[in-house]
């Protein structure tokens, strides 16, 4: 990858706009918080593996296109 490429100067511009940031860091860090509590934190308080337990286990597609059959009705 020479100096001259596409990539290195995509590079070079996130690299150097990164390294000179000051409240950007701090930005970053609550942004990463965020997406930590989104993904999981929630998801382990508030989205529980439902099929784990009501559907048998290795019958999961037909307990879901059984599911979906009997609500389209």
């Amino acid at each position: 990858m020479g100096k001259g490429s596409f990539w290195y100067r995509v590079f070079d511009l996130y690299y150097d706009g990164f390294r000179h940031m000051t409240i950007g860091k701090t930005l970053w860090a609550i942004i990463l918080i965020k997406l930590f509590i989104i993904f999981v934190v929630l998801k382990i308080f508030f989205f529980p593996n439902y099929l784990k337990h009501h559907a048998p286990q290795g019958e999961e597609s037909s307990y879901v296109g059984n599911e979906l059959v009997k609500r389209a009705q």
